[in-house]
């Protein structure tokens, strides 16, 4: 059995925890503010609850995405944000993708 070969293209610069469709999304959405509110996140990927919780869980194990929990007047609500290395893995992770298609910028 022979080992695989790393070389130089471009998908060896794709990130498999970003990767996956709905964290893709995620972090896609996550990208364009500095934070946002569980809810607008759910709604904006269209996922239930529980599939955000699991994925968001990942992209927090990753040290992606930062987790604040805190109240609007007496209800609760969870905000998600990029940390600075979860913007700069996506960065590379759509400059991988880009590169694949064949775009240079």
């Amino acid at each position: 059995m022979t080992a695989p070969i790393e070389g130089n293209h471009p998908r060896h610069g794709l990130d498999e925890v970003i990767h996956a469709p709905v964290r893709f999304s995620i972090v896609a959405t996550l990208a364009a503010a500095d934070k946002a509110e569980f809810a607008f996140v759910r709604d904006t990927v269209e996922v239930s609850d529980s599939v955000l919780s699991r994925q968001v869980a990942t992209l927090e194990k990753a040290g992606y995405v930062a987790v604040t929990k805190g109240y609007v007047g007496k209800r609760p609500r969870t905000w998600l944000a990029l940390t600075a290395g979860g913007r700069a893995a996506f960065a590379d992770h759509c400059r991988a993708l880009r590169a694949i298609a064949g775009e240079t910028t």
